[in-house]
């Protein structure tokens, strides 16, 4: 949890100010929490170039992520249905 509120917060402030200050706070947030989810940028015309490599950097990053989370949410239950699978031989 701790991950995604960091990369939130990264997404947050850093769409802020790549934008020159061109998008409020909710809506770098709205932007950072639908790319980190998988979603999908919500905002695609930025003013600089500064934003456009912020965005594909962050997007890159967010999916990096995004599959690092379910895998480790994922983990346990695999494990329990892999270790239901395993027959022992006598």
């Amino acid at each position: 949890m701790a991950i995604l509120l960091v990369s939130l917060f990264i997404g947050t402030v850093g769409f802020r100010f790549t934008t020159t200050n061109a998008y409020s706070w909710m809506d770098c947030f709205h932007n950072a929490a639908m790319l980190l989810s998988g979603m999908g940028p919500v905002i695609v015309d930025f003013p600089s170039n500064y934003g456009k490599l912020f965005s594909s950097l962050y997007a890159l990053y967010s999916g990096i992520t995004l599959l690092t989370s379910v895998s480790l949410l994922l983990a346990p239950v695999a494990h329990r249905f892999f270790h239901q699978l395993h027959v022992e031989e006598s």
